[in-house]
């Protein structure tokens, strides 16, 4: 009887503790502070990270309070809402949770490295209630400056309120890059970072596909660029593609500005948008005498000085 009584009082205390720390840790931060602040949250970022800055910029009093009410009472963890957020330290954890599945007037909106213009209109025209076909010419007199990333976009945007979020984010990590050793002027180094992006599919490829650029045109050869001719070709419907898979020998003779198996130098602009990688490369190649690579069946490139021993790599790799 004795042990039962104990274990009477074991229970109750601890219920009453559990109800204290529920209501102290759900409860508001500051109820006075009735001012609206910005929260952002990350696509993809977990309820855990979620809770864990919710504790630290100030709108709640306890993370594992609000994991434990988003993920068990409400059973809203799936519900949540990525972008940004109006939050006061004057709600309470409820509050705050259900505002947090509610719709938000941002969208992330993810630019893949390497894309043209029109294929970021296509996305945009996805993601963005405002689109209209207007935007489609304006990217493309933006081709090479409309920097990869991910970006929190105002549903309702204007194309000139995103383009001067990608051109921004472009001009910002450009001027971070040490361009003290180059020739090149800013539209020869993005020219050459877009077809570098195009070519190389893996990261150590670029610094040796901008050495082989650089090289052909400090020779005055052609680039014989594969990427600037499906850039010429443009769309393809039977592929649903922007890039032409398998060109033909017909392919190579399209008559364009475009097409660097017809003309010598740099095409007249960037081909696709360049991520930082690739303009690094531009700016720093490697330092090589390779003239000709070619991507074997894996994806690798494979590279040569000579014609002799490019052929010798397309006879080894492309059959």
């Amino acid at each position: 009887m004795r042990k039962l009584t104990i274990l009477i009082i074991i229970i109750t205390i601890a219920i009453i503790s559990g109800a204290i720390w529920w209501k102290a840790g759900t409860s508001p931060v500051n109820s006075q502070d009735k001012k609206q602040y910005t929260f952002v949250i990350g696509k993809n970022e977990s309820v855990r990270e979620i809770s864990n800055r919710l504790r630290e910029e100030g709108f709640i009093k306890d993370r594992v309070a609000f994991f434990v009410l988003v993920n068990f009472i409400l059973d809203v963890d799936k519900n949540i809402q990525a972008g940004d957020h109006r939050l006061s330290p004057s709600m309470n954890t409820r509050e705050i949770a259900k505002s947090l599945t509610l719709a938000t007037n941002d969208i992330w909106v993810t630019i893949p490295e390497g894309l043209r213009a029109e294929e970021i209109a296509d996305i945009l025209k996805k993601e963005i209630t405002s689109y209209n076909d207007s935007w489609r010419k304006k990217l493309i007199e933006n081709e090479g400056y409309l920097f990869p990333d991910t970006y929190l976009v105002p549903k309702v945007a204007e194309i000139d309120q995103i383009l001067l979020i990608f051109k921004s984010t472009f001009e910002t990590k450009y001027n971070g890059l040490d361009k003290s050793k180059t020739k090149f002027s800013k539209d020869e180094i993005v020219t050459i970072a877009s077809l570098v992006e195009r070519e190389a599919k893996h990261a150590s490829d670029r610094p040796l596909v901008a050495s082989v650029i650089i090289n052909r045109l400090g020779l005055g050869m052609k680039l014989d660029i594969d990427a600037t001719v499906q850039y010429a070709l443009g769309y393809q419907e039977d592929e649903k593609d922007w890039w032409k898979k398998a060109l033909t020998f017909e392919d190579l003779e399209i008559n364009s500005p475009y097409n660097t198996y017809r003309n010598a130098g740099l095409p007249p602009s960037p081909i696709s948008n360049p991520g930082l990688a690739s303009l690094e490369a531009a700016i720093s190649p490697a330092n090589t005498n390779y003239l000709y690579y070619i991507s074997d069946k894996s994806g690798i490139n494979r590279y040569a000085e000579t014609l002799e021993e490019h052929n010798q790599n397309i006879e080894k790799y492309s059959l």
